[in-house]
């Protein structure tokens, strides 16, 4: 199936298929139990793109881009660390949590419940 799956119609986002993968070294969180994580691309609106990402139980760090995003199932606390111009912050993520991620932001994932979000990166 090719990455970008949504023309016209509907995709059951909660059902669509994501393959995890194993988290980049520079990802993983000492001390941490190791997650993994893969996304499903939809398509895209404008300069904007789609797509469907999914993370198991455990922890990861990442540099952010811009995006916003919506939690469609999962529970998960994100914390945004302190860095380049952005304070430190926590969020508590459930179902239907809407965020929005600044590019260049250093934050920390810490899974409970395998979390799988609807993205909208910039």
């Amino acid at each position: 199936m090719p990455g970008r799956i949504l023309q016209a119609g509907i995709v059951q986002a909660d059902a669509l298929e994501v393959k995890h993968v194993a988290l980049g070294d520079e990802q993983v969180v000492a001390g941490q139990a190791s997650a993994t994580a893969g996304y499903r691309e939809l398509g895209t609106l404008g300069d904007a793109g789609i797509g469907i990402w999914e993370m198991s139980r455990g922890a990861m760090q990442d540099i952010e881009a811009d995006e916003y995003f919506v939690v469609l199932a999962g529970c998960a606390t994100v914390q945004i660390l302190e860095t380049e111009g952005f304070g430190a912050q926590e969020l508590v993520l459930v179902p239907g949590s809407v965020v929005r991620l600044h590019a260049g932001m250093r934050t920390r994932w810490i899974v409970t419940e395998t979390l799988r979000k609807i993205y909208f990166t910039l």
